[in-house]
């Protein structure tokens, strides 16, 4: 009877030593979930902005030839200031602390009603918005 006894206070003991250590790996996997998400956000964003170039630089290139329509330039030139508000982001990359200051300078730029993310990245973060709310 006293070995059981024993037995079940040593189980117990053990689920209280193991329980820090699943927490922590729990946590770091959800971490690492976590981070691969904002990774491919970013992924999607990036070809998305890539492929919005591409077609920028073909309107630029057919404006060249007086074959672009009024409607194709205004598409472009868009796009040339979304590829304009990116350059000005990683401006702030370079700057130490970058990982405070770009997330504080959005937060600002949003306060003063300044959008300073590319389109590509401001459509995530509207998703991310709407799937947060449901």
């Amino acid at each position: 009877m006293e070995i059981m006894c024993e037995n079940v206070y040593m189980k117990i003991w053990i689920h209280f030593i193991k329980s820090p250590i699943r927490y922590t790996r729990i946590t770091h996997k959800r971490g690492k979930l976590k981070l691969k998400r904002q990774m491919l956000g970013i992924k999607l964003a990036l070809a998305q902005e890539r492929s919005e170039t591409k077609e920028m630089l073909n309107t630029y290139r057919k404006y060249t030839r007086r074959k672009a329509s009024r409607d194709d330039m205004l598409v472009a030139n868009k796009q040339f200031f979304d590829l304009l508000k990116g350059l000005g982001i990683g401006v702030f990359a370079l700057l130490p602390f970058a990982p405070i200051t770009i997330p504080v300078v959005i937060k600002v730029g949003r306060w003063v009603g300044v959008e300073i993310l590319p389109s590509s990245f401001a459509d995530i973060d509207n998703l991310k918005k709407k799937s947060k709310k449901n």
